[in-house]
């Protein structure tokens, strides 16, 4: 399977220029990745690729004054299917895993910033996100289980500014 394409890229109009990429494992079905959020200038365009199993890839768009801001998408990926998610920068991302040893390929347009990177309560009741577990407690490091809700992210951040 071809997993990039530089012409049918640049004829979508999408970025062809990846400055990082990156393979994402992950061991037990219904771990909680996320959400995660890159702040300018690391805001982060990317492709998310499954190379074995499935994942629900959650997108929430972050963009200050978009009309869906604060709406989000999920958009299951598996490694059957073969399908790959373009994100473009202005959205916060999470991700379950929906089977055991999951492995991703994540590919971004800007390299990954530890000091620009922030996030978003993973069950935040003003976005409302269904992560399918249907009641399971889901596997989740500290980090992402500790991070504040959106609307302290909507009062301190305010959203990102994408046009720079």
């Amino acid at each position: 399977m071809r997993l990039f394409d530089v012409e049918t890229f640049r004829a979508a109009g999408l970025n062809t220029v990846w400055a990082q990429e990156s393979r994402s494992h992950t061991a037990k079905k219904h771990t909680v990745r996320g959400i995660h959020a890159s702040l300018p200038p690391a805001l982060e365009g990317k492709t998310i690729t499954p190379v074995r199993g499935d994942v629900l890839w959650i997108a929430v768009d972050v963009r200050r004054g978009s009309e869906t801001f604060g709406h989000w998408e999920a958009v299951r990926l598996s490694s059957a299917t073969y399908n790959t998610l373009y994100a473009v920068r202005g959205f916060a991302h999470g991700c379950v895993s929906l089977t055991d040893d999951c492995d991703l390929l994540l590919r971004a347009d800007t390299r990954y910033s530890d000091h620009h990177g922030t996030g978003i309560a993973w069950n935040d009741p003003d976005l409302a996100i269904d992560w399918g577990l249907n009641g399971v407690v889901p596997i989740m490091s500290d980090r992402d289980r500790g991070y504040p809700s959106f609307r302290h992210f909507k009062d301190t951040i305010g959203g990102v500014d994408t046009t720079n």
